[in-house]
């Protein structure tokens, strides 16, 4: 019996947080299309999460296409097929690995201080007070960080699909020696713009869950420094969790209609 209640318990806390979280996103959608437009908190919110995101990207994307290579070169060598290895890189890295890396790239750089800001500001009240000057915080705090999350995490997901090429191409063809004509030659024959937009619509959705997550979570926090603590820890795994699971249902979904 005691076990028993301890689960519906844990069930009924699970259902009231979906149910909080459906009414954080009715407020969001309803303040996104309301006066007054702060299009200064937006463009910090770029500023934040995109610019000073760029080297992290940059490293992680170029890591990723120079051991994907190296790996995929050394099984490809069996059949003779090394020039096929940019292809394979650029279609994968497009479809895949640029949205899903970026985003748990960025979730762990931004998602959690999203979180922990927004977390501190709930336990030392400020957001209490712009709501006694008739701020909704929501509207200044939330909507610019989701419009930003929604246009930058594409951005920097064309980034990571450039670099992660560059790096492709200099284990290929400057490490393994494979001629650099039949590289590009297979690369432009094999990729198609349907594989690089559908990884950019990934990017955007998983943009957008991660920044409602991670503000709901930093909105909601409760019990000081420890809850803003636990908060983004919650955030952080809830939304690497959840952009997993969107992931494989979008991939179910666009090879089914883009891919056919």
């Amino acid at each position: 019996m005691k076990d028993e209640s301890r689960l519906l318990k844990k069930v009924r806390e699970a259902l009231e947080k979906m149910g909080l979280f459906a009414l954080f996103l009715g407020e969001v959608a309803k303040w996104t299309f309301r006066k007054p437009f702060r299009a200064r908190l937006v463009t910090e919110q770029l500023e934040t999460i995109g610019v000073m995101s760029v080297p992290i990207i940059l490293l992680s994307s170029l890591s990723i296409g120079m051991i994907f290579s190296l790996q995929l070169g050394n099984f490809l060598s069996m059949f003779r097929a090394e020039i096929l290895t940019g292809a394979a890189v650029a279609k994968t890295m497009s479809r895949e690995l640029a949205p899903v890396v970026t985003t748990l790239m960025l979730i762990a750089k931004n998602g959690s201080a999203m979180t922990a800001e927004l977390g501190t500001m709930r336990s030392t009240e400020q957001l209490d007070a712009m709501e006694t000057m008739s701020v909704n915080p929501i509207q200044y705090l939330v909507v610019p960080r989701v419009i930003a999350s929604v246009i930058v995490f594409p951005v920097l997901t064309g980034i990571a699909n450039i670099v992660g090429v560059l790096g492709s191409y200099f284990i290929t063809v400057m490490v393994r020696g494979v001629d650099a004509a039949g590289f590009l030659d297979q690369l432009y024959s094999y990729t198609r713009p349907r594989d690089i937009s559908s990884g950019l619509i990934k990017a955007a959705v998983m943009g957008l869950l991660v920044s409602l997550i991670c503000s709901f979570y930093g909105y909601h926090a409760r019990g000081g420094s420890r809850g803003v603590g636990d908060a983004a820890t919650r955030a952080v795994v809830t939304s690497s969790v959840g952009i997993l699971i969107a992931d494989y249902i979008m991939a179910d979904i666009m090879i089914k209609v883009l891919f056919r």
